[in-house]
């Protein structure tokens, strides 16, 4: 299995892109901005889509695709969420005042996409792989994934500030291979990480106190206009682990 980063930042300009990976050729976690450098055959490939919540960065790219390879695809595109992020997806996007209901085109009984909901805690299977979601607490609704096969595993921890229960459920991880987790703000901005339930470089370094198993430790999320004063802060604060930051067209294979 083959997970490739096709978006990791916390904003745009300068080239960087808003989260997504996508697993092998078939499966996308998040649909950031990242989703739009792929090529129509490879967004025609895409047959899943596992959003950890609803914020923008993380959906972006999902009304662009589907209207642009709707029509080249034999089944529907599966979007896989939380019940509150489908709601917010329905109310909000694909509304016919924002965006076109694909549930309904070209006809309700043959559509484009279709949302399956799931729980925190689930696992679905994908042809022997597997994606659970994993407790996250944000501001919204969220979740992170641990997508793993019989041989290894990586978890995305999604948009989260502190979390015990996300934790208990990683070290319980015996095969663990990557840990990738965010880290949005600088220390500066205390407050406002706070506020909006993302990690900042002294809290991050509080949470991987709580960690007990020996993983890559990657970094995602970081603001572009702070990203160089975060990497500095991570390594003060986040450093006995090595840290590194994720980069856009990371590959890591399970």
């Amino acid at each position: 299995m083959q997970v490739r980063v096709l978006g990791c930042s916390g904003g745009i300009g300068a080239k960087a892109r808003t989260t997504s990976f996508l697993v092998d050729q078939d499966i996308l976690l998040d649909a950031g901005t990242g989703v739009e450098d792929l090529d129509i055959a490879e967004l025609a490939a895409i047959d899943h889509v596992f959003l950890t919540h609803s914020h923008l960065d993380h959906i972006a790219a999902l009304p662009l695709m589907i209207d642009s390879v709707g029509g080249l695809r034999a089944r529907p595109l599966v979007v896989h969420a939380l019940p509150e992020t489908i709601a917010a997806l329905k109310t909000h996007i694909f509304n016919w005042v924002i965006w076109p209901d694909f549930t309904e085109i070209p006809h309700y009984e043959r559509p484009w996409m279709v949302f399956e909901p799931f729980a925190v805690g689930a696992i679905l299977e994908i042809d022997r792989r597997w994606i659970r979601s994993l407790p996250a607490s944000h501001t919204v609704p969220a979740v992170g994934f641990h997508v793993f096969n019989e041989r290894a595993s990586l978890v995305f921890s999604g948009d989260t500030g502190p979390n015990d229960e996300f934790w208990r459920v990683v070290n319980s991880i015996e095969n663990l291979r990557y840990l990738i987790i965010e880290t949005a703000f600088p220390n500066r901005d205390e407050d406002l990480a706070l506020t909006s339930r993302h990690l900042y470089p002294i809290q991050l370094g509080r949470e991987l106190e709580k960690f007990e198993r020996q993983a890559e430790l990657l970094i995602t999320h970081l603001k572009p206009s702070d990203r160089a004063q975060i990497e500095r802060e991570l390594q003060a604060w986040a450093g006995r682990f090595s840290p590194r930051m994720l980069e856009r067209g990371d590959v890591f294979q399970l």
